[in-house]
C-alpha cells in the first residue's frame, strides 16, 4: 500500500449530482479501511459560507479529494479564497466513476482515469 496521503471525502449533500450508491460504497470503504480521511456534507455549503476549514483542507499535501468534477472543485476552494495548490491534489470524480474505481484510487493510489469525452451534438462538428 503506498505511503497514507490525506483524503477528503464530499458527500455532496445538496447537489445530489453523484449517484447514491457510489457516495455510500465510497464512503463504507473508506470507513472499514484504516486509512484517515475528513468527511465533509458538502463541499459547496462550505464554499458558500466561506468555511475557514477549507484552508485547512487545501494546505494538507498530497491531498487526496473524493468529489465532482476537478474544475468545479478547484473553483469552490478558490471562490472561497483557499485556493488548492496547482501540484500534488489528486480529484476522484465519483460523478463518473464506480464506488470501486473511486476507492482504488484514494486508497491504493491507482490512477485516475481521464475524464469521459462529452458526446458531440447530434449533427454537429466532431
Amino acid at each position: 500500500m503506498p505511503a497514507t496521503k490525506p483524503i477528503l471525502y464530499c458527500r455532496c449533500a445538496y447537489a445530489k449530482v453523484v449517484p447514491r450508491e457510489v457516495k455510500e460504497g465510497v464512503l463504507a470503504s473508506l470507513a472499514e479501511s484504516d486509512a484517515p480521511f475528513d468527511a465533509v456534507a458538502d463541499l459547496c455549503e462550505m464554499s458558500a459560507k466561506q468555511d475557514p476549514a477549507l484552508a485547512r483542507l487545501a494546505s494538507q499535501p498530497g491531498l487526496r479529494i473524493a468529489a465532482c468534477y476537478p474544475r468545479a472543485v478547484k473553483w469552490l476552494f478558490s471562490a472561497a479564497g483557499s485556493p488548492l495548490p496547482e501540484d500534488g491534489v489528486e480529484i476522484v470524480n465519483m460523478r463518473e466513476l464506480s464506488a470501486a474505481q473511486t476507492t482504488d484510487c484514494l486508497l491504493n493510489g491507482a490512477p485516475i482515469p481521464a475524464p469521459k469525452k462529452a458526446d458531440p451534438p447530434e449533427g454537429g462538428a466532431t
